[in-house]
């Protein structure tokens, strides 16, 4: 491999690995604002029931924006036994 070559090689590999870093701290920015909406509408529906509507369904247009699922913080089934 000629210098060049190196170089050209080097900056891809550098370019790729700042890629995956920014794609990383993407995913955990999202997390943890889909842990604060989640809180966030858990109070309105269990603490404040008058007008809590729109402000939920804000919240879930707002995680559709953000994972492409508009129940992605609504509670999952569970069976049990």
């Amino acid at each position: 491999m000629t210098k060049a070559e190196k170089r050209a090689a080097a900056k891809a590999y550098h370019q790729e690995r700042m890629r995956k870093i920014d794609e990383e701290a993407r995913a955990a920015d999202i997390a943890a604002d889909l842990v604060e909406l989640d809180r966030l509408r858990h109070y309105l529906i269990f603490k404040r029931r008058a007008d809590a509507e729109k402000l939920r369904s804000a919240i879930d247009d707002y995680a559709e924006q953000l994972t492409g699922d508009r129940t992605a913080l609504h509670t999952k089934n569970h069976k049990c036994g």
